[in-house]
């Protein structure tokens, strides 16, 4: 039986929420699964991951396939790394060294979007603020002719 780790659809029309499931890979995408070892949520700012990295690393290390999109959620969340640290059999000390470099990698990344995030914010701030004041003078002169 193949298995693969994929979403499951759930939640109400155009607010989607997604299981993250162990299924066969021959049942329909919202049919019978294995397991859920996960959460995944679109729609919230930011999109709220929840993975079980133990269960994930079991359904791996027996051979489950993720889709293209979970496969994304799992490196995001650190845990295609550490399968591929396992599966490689390095020592303890580098995989704990690994993934305490990869989690500063992602919490600098986190730092940098945070702060592209602010300056778009100030910028469409300096644009209102521009059209604000061209309305009013433009207001001031029409007011003025007449």
């Amino acid at each position: 039986m193949a298995v693969r780790l994929r979403l499951k659809r759930m939640g109400k029309k155009k607010q989607p929420v997604y299981k993250l499931v162990a299924a066969d890979a021959r049942s329909p995408r919202d049919g019978k699964f294995i397991e859920a070892i996960g959460l995944y949520n679109p729609k919230s700012d930011p999109a709220v991951v929840e993975i079980n990295q133990d269960r994930a690393l079991y359904w791996l290390g027996v051979g489950a396939q993720p889709t293209d999109t979970v496969r994304n959620l799992l490196s995001a969340e650190g845990v295609l790394l550490k399968h591929n640290l396992k599966s490689k059999k390095v020592s303890e000390e580098k995989f704990a060294s690994e993934v305490e470099d990869w989690q500063k990698k992602q919490e600098a990344k986190k730092l940098t979007l945070a702060g592209k995030k602010e300056a778009k914010k100030k910028s469409a701030e300096k644009d209102l603020n521009k059209t604000n004041d061209a309305a009013e003078v433009k207001g001031t002169a029409s007011g003025e002719t007449e």
